[in-house]
């Protein structure tokens, strides 16, 4: 009986933390705000994987990674409806240390996330008014300090703001799709560049196909991705039960906003060589602007400010209570559970999300986002592994709803995507991929340092999450920081081997063009950096296994042997 205790998740305390009564179409409005708020980020992956693939690949991504995770995020948040959500589910089913890398990878990758909604929405403005840095650091600082308010105030403000955000950016999609439709085909000036061919240009080979699809996939999978977020407040709503019931509600509705104005926008203005988000490139305001006028041009420019709000507005809330469930399982610093008492709010940990987003907005953001990605898609693959446990752990007659078709689909809806995001992980390149991994690599270390510093669990319920007096963490810790290792082990020997035929080592051509480094280093010498990155992968290779080693011989003598 102690050992089945010891697996469950710790009950949230509740620290002043005030319920709200909120609506399915108000729960609708916000996981619309954290998983898509428009198209933006679409026109990257046109020019890189061509129009045709990237109409396909927006077709059959919500059905391979959308549909999934919210089919699992509805079981799971019906059944487990709690503050902290996707990382207390976690928690249950694999335990305290995996729990933990949950709610750090995904918490983590969402403060980047922030940050750079405040860069494009400053980034926007600057393009279509020609402002000075000083005026557009201040109008960053301006949209932080305003959404950090309303997040003070309580979720249901927040909520408010993404319902009245939602519907603008809702009803200027619908404009370009209706534009482009009532155009298909262009005018005399736009005629001549419609094309829907397949791909960039003529695959030769499996390594080409490999590039177009690595050229979209995780964008597109950053545009399908979002729909655990709302699941981290679930302890401030009264009926949480809103959620699962939102969450299939808005995946049609996501499809629809970035599928048609798509289709609609190639099939009108075309151009799709010249897609993308810098000044001088394409998108989705040049299709009104080209058969409707130019003052839809500034239109737009509003709209994809006022969607970049919508956005940062709604993932404070989500971020924040990601960094107050972990420090209400004294795995974080305690003062982050500080809630305001009029509001009800964390209002500490939300805070600590301005405050980030104040110092990085500041920076050139290209470089820190290849750590987002990897992040949140090593935290999805631990919450599908959970589902398949809980499943097996939780009586039936406890969910309020549970995924048709027994087990054996629930374990085909969890695999596919586990296998997607394994490939994804793999394709984006080396430099892509050393950035993830190193960023994943500071979970088990703050793990290991908070737990000691805090107590953990133990600190909550020492009967039911004992310590291993020897080690200062949980029971079986050191097995599982040696597993981890393991799993980074194996992704390295792989991405060892896959990196020279996929990518030509040594030529250099993917850094020609790259601008992740613009404004911080100059005059890059590419070869140097490829031969940076090649022995980069062979030492972290090389230090992942030594740990993976290291942390198995520390468990055969301190951790105790069953029977």
């Amino acid at each position: 009986m102690a050992e089945k205790r010891s697996i469950s998740a710790a009950k949230v305390g509740e620290h002043g933390l005030k319920k709200h009564d909120i609506k399915v179409s108000t729960v609708v409005f916000m996981i619309f705000c954290l998983v898509a708020a428009g198209c933006y980020g679409i026109e990257e992956m046109i020019p890189e994987c061509g129009p045709g693939l990237t109409v396909i690949m927006l077709c059959v991504l919500p059905f391979i990674w959308a549909l999934p995770f919210g089919l699992v995020a509805s079981e799971l948040g019906s059944v487990r409806p709690q503050e902290g959500g996707y990382y207390k589910w976690v928690q249950e089913a694999l335990g305290e240390f995996w729990g933990f890398q949950a709610g750090w990878w995904r918490t983590i990758s969402i403060y980047i996330d922030n940050a750079s909604y405040v860069i494009l929405a400053g980034g926007y403005a600057a393009a279509q008014w020609d402002i000075s840095r000083t005026t557009e650091f201040a109008l960053k600082a301006a949209m932080i300090i305003i959404f950090t308010y309303i997040n003070i105030r309580g979720v249901k403000d927040v909520g408010l703001a993404s319902t009245i955000l939602s519907i603008l950016v809702m009803v200027a999609f619908g404009l370009v799709a209706l534009c482009g439709f009532l155009n298909w085909g262009g005018d005399a000036q736009t005629a001549g560049t419609i094309s829907f061919q397949l791909t960039a240009y003529e695959a030769g080979g499996a390594a080409d196909w490999i590039y177009f699809i690595a050229g979209g996939i995780s964008v597109g999978m950053w545009m399908y991705s979002g729909y655990e977020s709302m699941s981290t407040v679930a302890g401030e709503i009264q009926n949480p039960q809103v959620i699962p019931k939102a969450t299939m509600i808005t995946i049609p509705l996501i499809m629809t906003v970035y599928i048609l104005p798509t289709v609609a926008g190639l099939g009108s203005l075309g151009q799709w060589t010249e897609w993308g988000t810098e000044s001088g490139t394409v998108g989705y305001a040049d299709v009104v602007k080209e058969f409707w006028g130019s003052a839809f041009g500034v239109f737009f420019v509003i709209i994809a400010i006022l969607a970049q709000c919508s956005i940062f507005n709604t993932y404070i809330a989500s971020g924040s209570r990601g960094f107050f469930s972990l420090a209400d399982d004294y795995l974080a610093p305690p003062f982050l559970v500080k809630c305001d008492k009029k509001h009800g709010v964390p209002y500490i940990a939300v805070l600590t999300v301005a405050i980030a987003c104040l110092i990085l907005c500041m920076l050139p953001f290209g470089f820190v986002i290849i750590l987002d990605v990897h992040m949140l898609i090593a935290s999805y693959i631990l919450v599908y592994i959970s589902a398949m446990v809980l499943r097996k752990r939780i009586p039936e007659e406890e969910y309020k709803f549970r995924i048709p078709g027994g087990f054996g689909l629930l374990a085909v809806i969890c695999i596919v995507p586990i296998c997607v995001a394994i490939f994804a992980i793999l394709i984006n390149g080396s430099d892509y991929y050393l950035g993830g991994m190193t960023a994943m690599a500071t979970g088990p270390l703050l793990y290991f340092i908070w737990r000691k510093m805090y107590g953990g669990l133990t600190k909550k319920d020492p009967q039911a999450f004992p310590s291993n007096p020897k080690t200062g963490l949980a029971v079986g810790d050191t097995k599982r920081i040696s597993l981890l290792f393991f799993f980074m082990t194996i992704m390295n020997v792989v991405m060892v081997l896959f990196a020279p035929w996929y990518e030509g080592w040594g030529t250099g051509d993917s850094w020609e063009s790259s601008d992740y480094f613009d404004g911080i280093i100059e005059n890059i010498n590419v070869n140097s950096i490829v031969g940076f990155i090649d022995n980069y992968l062979n030492i972290f290779t090389i230090v992942c296994a030594a740990l993976c080693v290291i942390f198995f011989l520390i468990s055969m003598k301190v951790e105790k042997k069953k029977g």
